[in-house]
């Protein structure tokens, strides 16, 4: 009984690094800014059948409207109350679009923005979604509620209330980011409520929080609220199970902040894999691929089991938040798939696909002015997500995740999932090829001069459908055949000017 007991301890410790996506289902994908009626369309049309495991949804909280400039994306992260009404949808299209994405087995993971409310320089009055008051000035948020009394402003030593120096964790934590009113989270009151507006997205049957500028809070505080929330609905998970937590750290390095204090409460952003990832395909600072070889914690990352990864987020992919200019997005097509193959193909972390919006961008000195722009909308009503006729997205919406290279690459790394990290090959440059295990091969050019090598795949003897250049469709293939021998050894060859200069076979590949 006494080791029963003890396994039941562990297994509720670990339950916070788990994501709860079904069986055989390995990676996410962030519709952001999506309305709560498209995401419920695509969990049951294209996300459950493709083998997506969940969703990042947006903040689906009440958030202040900004009009100046014009309904910015970041609108949604500036929280008037918890009330579940946003641009995205209300309460029952939330609560429909969690129901029928679990129903197909594709979990909701919502964005909670929980360290702040809206800036302090917004005024007063009823200017948000549905309506509640708030006066930042006096700290005033009615629909919570929320006073003065539930804000640091007495707590933060910086001289002017906001954060100053990153080498200071105290200021970092208890002091306003970016002039957002800083929520005193080491009082219970303010704990509750936010465990209370958790555990009503949580009963609806969300399976886990993405926690929003989790580096400005101590991860003390974030245990507590933590420790309030429920258990996830049992008519989608088994009894017992706790909510998936990932943190958002930027941990670059240098500063006085480190992933690892958040190791306790779940898995953490780890900002680096883009950033490194991004410069390496790139080819800048004379990195090559073949310095991919011991990608991972030998790289400097945080534990694969506490790493949440990404090629890039809805704030780098715009210039906000880390990485920089290294940052490979949608606007670098033929680099970005790469890196997402790459991603994919990899054991380490737990990978997030981006899914994102087109915007006019606007660069002056190296920035883009425009990088405020919301989703589409009409009047500030976001637009629906159409489907094409060749399975791309209209109404501006890009829809990386419906990109073959990158819809084939998930169904890969299910396939491959578990499987050790095997047959590494390069060529002292940028030409490099892994495999995992006997399930899944995968190989890249990323030199100016076309490769054309003999390798060991692992995989068994066959035909194998290329899923970059084309799909296995009623046993045939639409791409590149590769014919794997007896011995393993497979063929390749990749133009350097190919349309995608990678190619990737699996077991499920195989005709």
């Amino acid at each position: 009984m006494k080791f029963f007991l003890l396994l039941s301890a562990i297994g509720l410790c670990w339950a916070q690094y788990t994501p709860h996506t079904q069986q055989g289902r390995t990676s996410i994908v962030h519709l952001f800014e999506w309305r709560w009626a498209d995401i419920a369309s695509e969990c049951e049309r294209y996300l459950a059948p493709k083998g997506f495991g969940g969703v990042q949804v947006s903040p689906p909280n009440e958030n202040i409207i900004i009009n100046n400039p014009f309904r910015p994306w970041w609108e949604r992260y500036q929280p008037i109350s918890y009330k579940i009404c946003s641009r995205s949808g209300n309460e029952d299209e939330f609560r429909n679009m969690v129901t029928r994405c679990n129903n197909v087995g594709v979990r909701i993971y919502v964005d909670a923005v929980i360290n702040h409310m809206c800036g302090e320089g917004n005024g007063a009055g009823t200017n948000s979604i549905c309506g509640s008051y708030y006066n930042a000035q006096n700290r005033e948020f009615s629909g919570v509620p929320y006073s003065a009394w539930d804000f640091n402003d007495g707590k933060c030593q910086s001289w002017s209330g906001g954060i100053e120096s990153y080498n200071d964790a105290a200021q970092v934590r208890d002091c306003r980011l970016s002039g957002l009113l800083d929520l005193a989270l080491e009082k219970d009151y303010v704990r509750t409520k936010i465990a209370d507006y958790l555990n009503n997205l949580i009963d609806i049957g969300v399976a886990g929080f993405r926690l929003d500028a989790a580096k400005h809070m101590w991860p003390g505080d974030i245990k507590a609220v933590l420790d309030k929330l429920h258990n996830l609905n049992t008519n989608w998970f088994s009894a017992g199970s706790r909510p998936f937590i990932f943190q958002e750290v930027i941990d670059l390095g240098g500063e006085a902040i480190t992933s690892s204090e958040y190791f306790g409460n779940g898995r953490v952003t780890e900002f680096k894999y883009g950033a490194k990832l991004g410069t390496v395909i790139r080819k800048w600072n004379g990195e090559k691929m073949a310095y991919l070889k011991n990608w991972g914690e030998g790289w400097g990352f945080v534990p694969s089991d506490r790493a949440l990864v990404f090629v890039d987020n809805h704030d780098n992919q715009r210039g906000h938040g880390a990485g920089g200019a290294s940052i490979l997005t949608f606007w670098d097509a033929r680099m970005y798939k790469m890196a997402v193959g790459f991603m994919l193909a990899h054991p380490y972390g737990f990978t997030r696909v981006m899914s994102s919006y087109r915007w006019d961008r606007n660069f002056q000195n190296g920035n883009d002015a425009n990088d405020w722009i919301g989703p589409p909308n009409n009047n500030g009503v976001i637009k629906e997500v159409t489907i094409n006729a060749d399975t791309t997205c209209g109404n501006d919406w890009v829809c990386e995740h419906r990109w073959r290279q990158i819809r084939n690459m998930v169904a890969f790394r299910n396939v491959a999932d578990g499987q050790p990290f095997a047959n590494w090959w390069d060529n002292g440059s940028n030409q490099v090829a892994f495999g995992r295990g006997n399930k899944g091969f995968i190989v890249f050019n990323n030199d100016d001069w076309s490769l054309s090598s003999t390798l060991q795949t692992g995989l068994p003897a066959g035909t194998y459908c290329d899923v970059i250049s084309g799909d296995k469709v009623d046993g045939n293939c639409t791409g590149i055949k590769i014919q794997v021998s007896s011995d393993g050894n497979a063929h390749f060859s990749i133009s350097n000017s190919a349309e995608d200069p990678f190619i990737a076979i699996h077991a499920e590949s195989k005709l």
